[in-house]
Formats: structure tokens, sequence, C-alpha cells
């Protein structure tokens, strides 16, 4: 498999926690979006959208990481990330999608450089809209984790889903939004946690050849 991302897209750095979950092997291909390569018409041959992730499998190129990480869970089952009931199913879809929908899409590339090109907003205006629509996601979001008595230091249950992978990405985000985290212990509890697990460590953008 190659998995073209850029070292801080969220998305992609959520398609790399999963794949290291599975413990997948797979090519990197780097895209910088900073260089917009994004752009070029050799990569949008592959996702015509210009978006990161794709991953290239045997079956073609996979596009939108939603579908990727579940086309990963369907094609590796282990180790699930997933529960196994519909009701813990839907709680964790719920907790990744109130983050991959409602925080990460409002963040991300093409949203800042409209806010700044077309808008002329400045960059503390730019991430002021950040931290506006992290903060309210994670207040929600904080409120949830703290309302689940059976989790332990992962979004859900005692061993990572597809919601941690969702998180951590978008946390590296906020931090770099200057968003004030304190107010977010649980969402600041799993953050430490999952980051002392090779997945993790591993998927991190400063540990990707394209950060340098």
């Amino acid at each position: 498999m190659k998995l073209y991302s850029f070292f801080r897209s969220g998305t992609s750095h959520r398609t790399r926690i999963v794949l290291n979950l599975k413990g997948l092997a797979y090519d990197a291909m780097y895209i910088s979006l900073a260089k917009n390569e994004h752009h070029q018409a050799s990569f949008k041959a592959l996702n015509p959208q210009g978006f990161v992730p794709v991953l290239e499998t045997e079956s073609g190129a996979l596009l939108q990481s939603p579908a990727i990480i579940e086309w990963l869970e369907e094609q590796y089952p282990e180790p699930a990330l997933l529960p196994k009931d519909a009701l813990g199913r839907e709680k964790v879809r719920a907790l990744a999608a109130l983050i991959g929908c409602d925080i990460h899409p409002l963040n991300n590339k093409r949203v800042l450089e409209h806010l700044r090109q077309n808008l002329g907003l400045n960059e503390t205006q730019v991430n002021a809209w950040c931290a506006k629509w992290i903060q309210d996601g994670f207040s929600a979001l904080e409120q949830l984790l703290q309302q689940d008595p059976t989790r332990e230091k992962f979004c859900y249950g005692k061993q990572p889903t597809i919601a941690d992978a969702y998180l951590i990405p978008q946390v590296v985000s906020a931090e770099r939004f200057k968003v004030d985290l304190s107010a977010y212990p649980n969402i600041n509890e799993i953050y430490q946690h999952c980051m002392t697990l090779e997945a993790f460590q591993k998927a991190a953008p400063e540990q990707q050849a394209d950060a340098i």
C-alpha cells in the first residue's frame, strides 16, 4: 500500500494512526500542501478533489479518511478499532464524527486560505476562527467523555478506537492554533496516554520525513 499524505494534515495523521494500530506496512508518498502539490494533475488523477490522504491499494485508490479507516477496519479486523456491540460502535463513530465533521473541516487549508485571501482576515483573526470551532467541539466532547464512567484512558472503553485516531490530530491542531487546553482534562488525559503508545508516536507530524 502507498499512503499519499502531508505531515501536518489531520486527515493524513488519523489515517497513519490507524495503519500503525493495525500493524500495517505502507510506503509513504509525500504531497506538500504548502507547495500546492495537491493541485498537480498527476495527483488529481488519483483524487479529483486534490485532497490527502489517498491510500493506493491493489483494489485502486481509496479516498476520504473516514472511508479509508472503515475499509481498513473491515479488511484487517484485528486489532479491532470499533466495539463489537452495535451501541458501542455508534458511540465511537459519533465521537469521531464530532471531530471529523464538526471541528476539522472548519480549520482545514482551503477554508483558512479563503479567510485570508478572499475575506482579508489577518492571522490573529484566523486563529480566533479556528479556536472558536475547536473550543465549541471540545467543550461538547469533554462533556461526553465525562459522562462515560466505563471508559478508561481512551475515548471509549479500555483500548484505542477510531475515536482516539481522530482526537489526537485535533489536539495537535488545537495546540498549533494556540487553544488553551486546560479546560479539557479528559481530552488532555487521553492525549497524554495515547502518546505513550508507539502507534501514535510514529504517526506524529514531526516524525514524518516531509516535516523536515
